[in-house]
């Protein structure tokens, strides 16, 4: 590992808890692919088969995997490659390329100070409406960040972004049909968003017996769509055990996040999952996390709250469950339930 890397040194800070870690081999989820091709040519048929294999998947776990999903081949495989000049950049240049959310980040180290990650991230914001409007927001964050040499690398990552943006759109879409509700319910929630982008990369880790790639945790966001490359790692708890997920030719694996888990009134199951670190080679992957305007109410449609009024989470806007997780709460498995709490201890009795 070079110097780029301060991910050197297995501290104690890296070391989790026992029961956090592997200690024994796990099955691999065994799940259809949802084929997209029908639903994204507006196959009626088609649609309708790929809606009851996400219901399925959505109700036991909250992950599944997609396969003729629309995006390019070759930007994927881009978007992967050119992750490497990123996190190769000399280490006292990421240091300078950082915010509070946005930028380099080591092991969310600025954060936390027990059971770290073993991995460094590059994240970004994308404005669902700006980039509609070709306000080129993602290139001028990477040339201001890092330089206008990065112009490049930035218009590639924008329109990784848009497509990312289109596909999850489409996926509400699918989401809401498998839910019975109107179609278009969910899109309109999202389609005028402000998503977060990370690039996450895990360096070798020698000692990876004691040390995980990220912990157990719920993404606090609505959908996460993630490309990965081939090395594996990771994991996902599906009927009280861990499960492997290794990696699929063409496919992206998405994920139900809590703020969509709220949006459903809890049916669908905001997905736990975790990854591992690698003896032998780095890993790199690419998450999308498609989240709504900040100022958005999170509220399930009527057709979706059972038994005349059983809501099983309050009203709360998205920048209210960013906030918890970001001054208050180390994102987990149960992250919207003591948010749920949160909330509505921090609000004013009526």
């Amino acid at each position: 590992m070079d110097s780029s890397s301060p991910l050197l040194v297995l501290s104690s800070q890296f070391i989790w808890p026992k029961e956090d870690l592997v200690d024994a081999y796990y099955e691999k989820l065994s799940e259809p692919h949802v084929d997209l091709h029908g639903f994204l040519k507006g196959d009626q048929k088609a649609t309708i088969e790929a809606s009851h294999i996400v219901r399925t998947a959505c109700m036991k776990h909250g992950f599944f995997q997609v396969i003729n999903h629309g995006v390019d081949q070759s930007l994927l495989a881009t978007a992967l490659d050119k992750m490497g000049p990123l996190f190769n950049l000399p280490f006292n240049l990421k240091t300078t390329a950082s915010t509070k959310m946005w930028g380099f980040s080591t092991a969310h180290s600025n954060r936390f100070s027990s059971k770290l990650p073993w991995k460094e991230t590059f994240s970004f914001g994308f404005d669902h409406c700006k980039s509609s409007n070709n306000e080129p927001l993602v290139v001028d964050f990477f040339s201001s960040m890092l330089g206008h040499e990065f112009q490049e690398i930035g218009a590639l990552y924008e329109k990784y972004c848009e497509a990312m943006r289109d596909l999850g759109l489409a996926l509400t879409e699918l989401l809401g049909i498998s839910l019975g509700v109107e179609r278009s319910h969910f899109r309109k929630f999202f389609e005028d968003g402000s998503s977060i982008m990370r690039l996450n990369s895990y360096p070798i880790c020698e000692q990876g017996s004691v040390a995980l790639g990220t912990g157990p945790h719920c993404d606090p966001t609505g959908l996460t769509i993630l490309h990965q490359d081939q090395v594996g790692g990771l994991e996902v708890f599906a009927d009280n055990k861990w499960h492997t997920v290794p990696p699929s030719q063409n496919a992206l694996v998405i994920n139900v996040g809590d703020i969509f888990m709220a949006l459903c009134n809890g049916e669908y199951k905001s997905c736990v999952h975790r990854a591992l670190v690698n003896k032998h080679k780095e890993r790199r992957s690419l998450a999308f996390f498609l989240c709504p305007r900040k100022d958005k109410v999170v509220r399930p449609p009527e057709k979706l709250v059972v038994g005349g009024g059983s809501r099983k989470y309050p009203d709360f806007a998205w920048s209210e469950l960013l906030e918890f997780t970001q001054k208050y709460y180390r994102a987990d498995a149960v992250t919207l339930q003591n948010f749920t709490k949160w909330v509505v201890s921090a609000r004013p009795c009526e």
